[in-house]
């Protein structure tokens, strides 16, 4: 595939930014992102835009990208909007490079922002989250996830109101603990990590360092989840420029994007986990880009519960099937371990506006290939890979993109 390089990125602080609007988050990241590439407005010559809030919560189910970029003369061209659930921004980094490869354009802005947080609608943003599933089949899917390694819940174990995706995390979690040994105390690892990773970040919702053992304390959700392995409902926007190899020749700090892969799901058995379509992303995405996980210096994975992050780095190929528990528990994971996961804090820390997650995780890594990621350093990070998941039909996600990026 011809080549696209990232030459430009910008960010919010995540977080609950209760008198921002979209708007005033995109302008923030868009104008990082331009300044980052040194690149004016009216050179941008197509955008995608990804949101996948705005309709439920404020009513704006159309023309979102048009809207909300014209303010910054981001205007008369090609403009995307994209909505893929969780994925929505990875997705758009993926149509934007396919713009690129098509000839269609050389310079492509890519923007995700989320307004989530509405004290007052609390029901609709709930609603919202039942939507990246089968709405016809949601009492179905809720008692084929209760049923999953039911037996392992013990029988005091408290739930609190939760998003209907922390059900589904949890049948998956139990699953995986019944099949490989993973525990509860591996999970809390996942979990305390990033936590600590993310007192270094100063973009992340929450900046306070855990320790296993806060977690466990935390707030039951649903077993074997505490509040600390869960993402929280956030807000915030990321913008990158992505340009052609003759575009982006001239500069010296250019990413590049390596490799993509793009799955969806498929009916498979739920102990059939190397068909589980994180593997299948992962692989496409390797072999797009002619390399494997051993030569991954940083990831940075879909942690919308710890225990994700666990499935994950399996998927990814980081350790052997099973044993992303005992590789979390041996540091090989937190920063200066063998690869350094989520060391900006993940989601479940550092946040997670749902629109703008892909673009976060490739605006970090490309900070970290740069060498330009502070305290949250990786040393020697040429490469990159990172795993955005979106919705969930049946035992897995609805959609899965894995990109690959190197320096």
């Amino acid at each position: 595939m011809d080549s696209v390089y990232i030459t430009g990125v910008g960010m919010t602080p995540l977080g609950k930014h209760l008198s921002r609007t979209v708007k005033d988050l995109t302008r923030e990241a868009v104008t990082g992102a331009l300044a980052d590439a040194g690149l004016q407005a009216h050179q941008i010559e197509a955008a995608l835009f990804s949101n996948t809030r705005q309709p439920m919560l404020e009513g704006q189910n159309a023309v979102r990208g048009e809207i909300a970029l014209s303010p910054l003369g981001i205007e008369g061209i090609k403009i995307v909007n994209v909505e893929n659930a969780c994925a929505s921004g990875s997705s758009a980094v993926a149509l934007g490079a396919a713009m690129i490869r098509a000839g269609e354009a050389e310079t492509v802005l890519v923007v995700g922002a989320e307004k989530m947080v509405f004290p007052d609608r609390t029901e609709q943003v709930m609603a919202a989250f039942r939507g990246g599933t089968d709405i016809e089949r949601i009492e179905e899917t809720a008692s084929a996830m209760a049923a999953l390694g039911a037996s392992l819940i013990p029988a005091d174990a408290p739930d609190a109101p939760r998003s209907f995706f922390m059900d589904i995390y949890a049948g998956i979690a139990r699953t995986h603990m019944e099949a490989f040994g993973t525990t509860r105390e591996q999970l809390a690892m996942a979990a305390a990590k990033n936590h600590t990773h993310a007192a270094e970040n100063p973009n992340a919702q929450y900046r306070t360092p855990f320790t296993p053992e806060n977690v466990l304390a935390d707030k039951p959700v649903i077993w074997p989840l505490t509040r600390a392995m869960c993402a929280p409902v956030s807000d915030g926007a990321a913008a990158l420029v992505l340009q052609s190899a003759s575009a982006a020749k001239a500069n010296k700090r250019a990413v590049k994007l390596a490799g993509t892969g793009w799955t969806t799901a498929r009916a498979r058995a739920v102990d059939d986990w190397d068909g589980h379509l994180g593997k299948r992303a992962a692989d496409l995405a390797y072999e797009a880009a002619g390399l494997g996980p051993a030569d991954m210096h940083v990831a940075e994975v879909h942690d919308a519960t710890s225990f994700a992050e666990i499935l994950q780095i399996e998927n990814l190929g980081l350790c052997p099937r099973g044993e992303g528990g005992p590789f979390t528990a041996s540091g090989a994971t937190a920063r200066g371990g063998r690869i350094p996961v989520n060391a900006g804090g993940g989601l479940i820390a550092k946040g997670h506006p749902v629109g703008a997650t892909g673009i976060i995780q490739i605006v970090e890594t490309c900070r970290q290939l740069r060498g330009e990621a502070g305290s949250m350093q990786v040393e020697g990070a040429r490469a990159g890979v990172c795993e955005n998941g979106g919705g969930f039909l049946g035992i897995e996600e609805a959609v899965t993109l894995v990109t690959v990026l190197t320096r």
